[in-house]
């Protein structure tokens, strides 16, 4: 978890990465835990429309009954969060795929959102070619 425990130490910026590792979501939760952050993981499988997409996230994410399920509830979701997050998003790849114009906003929203140095998105598994740096 070289990567990650470079961002959990602080010797990292938070941030947006395509991260390839293959530790289990437990391990992972446990690892980011136990270093003082919160986590959340993402399960994109089957994941191929925004509606879905925004579902996934504001299940994970513990939205209000009232989340918009647009990226500018997703945007308020996330500026509304206390602490530092993990937030583990698996199989990115089909819904970046299905609907790259959404990916990439939402994306950007979180790169926007992790300028305050306390959130960390983790796009795990394969997916198209993107500008994001790679954690490993």
């Amino acid at each position: 978890m070289s990567g990650l425990a470079g961002i959990l130490a602080g010797h990292h910026a938070p941030g947006v990465y395509r991260w390839h590792a293959a530790f289990g979501a437990a391990d992972v939760k446990h690892t980011v835990e136990h270093a003082g952050w919160h986590f959340t993981r993402v399960d994109g499988v089957g994941v191929e429309d925004k509606q879905a997409l925004m579902d996934a996230f504001g299940s994970a994410l513990a939205a209000p009954d009232h989340f918009g399920r647009n990226l500018d509830a997703l945007r308020d979701v996330l500026r509304d969060v206390e602490g530092r997050l993990v937030v583990l998003w698996d199989e990115w790849g089909p819904f970046a795929r299905a609907d790259r114009p959404t990916f990439d906003a939402v994306t950007d929203i979180f790169a926007e959102r992790s300028g305050r140095g306390d959130l960390a998105v983790l796009l795990r598994g394969e997916g198209p070619d993107i500008p994001l740096p790679s954690l490993d």
